[in-house]
């Protein structure tokens, strides 16, 4: 059989590879590693949590890229574009760059005898990509869990363990302890582990004294201080004062920042950086999807968040932007989140709610959300006044009808899914003109 010569092919050729979306195991991605002779030479960092990922990877690619490294990202999932999954210097690579790293993967599948999953594919030949560019440093997301993700073949040089909460119990356990254990799976012996959750759970405590990792605790090894107008940081040995909040918006970018910084410090003999390098990273951050408020009439809010503890710092976001007569509400989730909490928590926000189907098996209709919706409604949920619902095809559609309805000093928050905030910007960044209400 001929192998595919496009990346839309070698992805449709990857979801056909392993009965299984999600497969629970390191062994067939060790293997083909270990085959690929899969290496790095420069420092690596491996990034988990439930979240705040996406913002920590982000913010150490560009203090890296402020101070004059080479970087290379491996970030996941994306909201349009596969290769948005792999950056190297700041820039998206082109999909033509991936190919033969596909095809190096594909060559030792077969003689393996092996059924990767998609994750796994594509998590291999980007790796594969990272390891053989000129770069001064790596810097990968895991995808679900850590100790079983494909990430996880590759030996971190310092390990990132953001946020802890309850998501993909079905895999990962449906307690915080639980989720924590997966988590703490990459972990290394000797090698530094940054935890930037407050109250971590004890099992990943338990887990750096086991293997002996260099836990680095948040209010113990790091802090942070500030006021509305600046911040400052102390480590172990170095502090950095007067800084400006990050570019990213949100409650929890302080607690991101933090551990951030604490992952130089742990570094700081590989990777020095100088408090400018800081504060340009920190004024350059860039990142679709995570609290990113698009000027406009009326305000269009993105935000990728799909579990409750991602969906509570959303509401509290959105409850501190000041005055908005309507808020209107893009939903599109997966049908394995905790829908009903999601509802509840941004119910005394929302005046109009536009569920959405999104092109995911896994996906609850929009029909089901209202039908939820509804359900919650008559055991007592309200909104801030009365509530309309509405069903919709896709993203774009049900965007497409907030804006009709809404007065331009309204606004529209569009979240649940990667895919729901993706289906909103296929064709580039929104700029909206509302009409005004009649």
């Amino acid at each position: 059989m001929s192998l595919p010569t496009t990346l839309a092919d070698w992805l449709e050729r990857c979801e056909r590879l392993h009965p299984k979306e999600i497969d629970m195991t390191l062994e067939r991605s060790r293997r083909v590693a270990a085959r690929l002779g899969l290496a790095f030479d420069v420092p690596v960092i491996v990034v988990a949590g439930t979240n705040g990922k996406g913002s920590t990877c982000a913010m150490l690619e560009s203090i890296a890229l402020a101070a004059g490294y080479r970087v290379g990202l491996y970030s996941k999932p994306h909201l349009v574009h596969f290769e948005e999954r792999c950056r190297v210097n700041g820039r998206m690579v082109e999909a033509d760059a991936l190919l033969p790293h596909f095809e190096a993967v594909e060559a030792v599948r077969v003689a393996e005898g092996l059924g990767l999953t998609y994750f796994e594919f594509t998590t291999l030949a980007i790796a594969r990509l990272l390891s053989q560019a000129p770069l001064d440093l790596v810097i990968l997301e895991v995808g679900l869990g850590g100790r079983l993700d494909a990430v996880n073949v590759v030996d971190a040089d310092c390990a990132v363990i953001t946020s802890i909460d309850i998501d993909h119990t079905e895999y990962l356990g449906n307690t915080r302890e639980a989720i924590g254990f997966e988590k703490a799976g990459i972990m290394r012996a000797g090698r530094p582990v940054i935890v930037s959750d407050p109250m971590p759970p004890q099992s990943i405590i338990d887990r750096a004294r086991e293997v002996g990792a260099d836990l680095w605790r948040f209010g113990r090894d790091f802090n942070y201080s500030g006021d509305k107008q600046q911040w400052s940081w102390a480590g172990r040995h170095k502090r950095f004062n007067a800084l400006a909040y990050p570019a990213l918006r949100g409650a929890n970018q302080l607690l991101n920042a933090a551990g951030v910084l604490a992952v130089f410090e742990a570094l700081h003999q590989r990777l020095p950086i100088s408090a400018q390098a800081v504060r340009t990273g920190f004024a350059q951050i860039e990142l679709a999807g995570r609290f990113q408020i698009v000027p406009g009439q009326p305000t269009l809010v993105l935000d990728v968040a799909h579990n409750p503890h991602s969906v509570s710092t959303l509401a509290q976001n959105l409850d501190q932007m000041g005055f908005f007569p309507r808020t209107h509400a893009v939903l599109g989730v997966m049908h394995d989140k905790d829908i009903d909490t999601i509802l509840t928590r941004m119910a005394p926000l929302v005046d109009h709610w536009h569920f959405t189907d999104l092109p995911r098996p896994r996906a609850e209709r929009a029909a089901a959300l209202a039908a939820r919706q509804a359900s919650l409604a008559q055991k007592g949920l309200k909104g801030p006044g009365p509530v309309e619902v509405s069903c919709h095809a896709s993203p774009a559609d049900a965007l497409r009808e907030a804006v009709e309805q809404c007065d331009p000093t309204d606004r529209i928050v569009v979240f649940g899914s990667f895919l729901t905030v993706g289906g909103v910007l296929k064709d580039g960044l929104p700029r909206l003109t509302g009409q005004h209400a009649t």
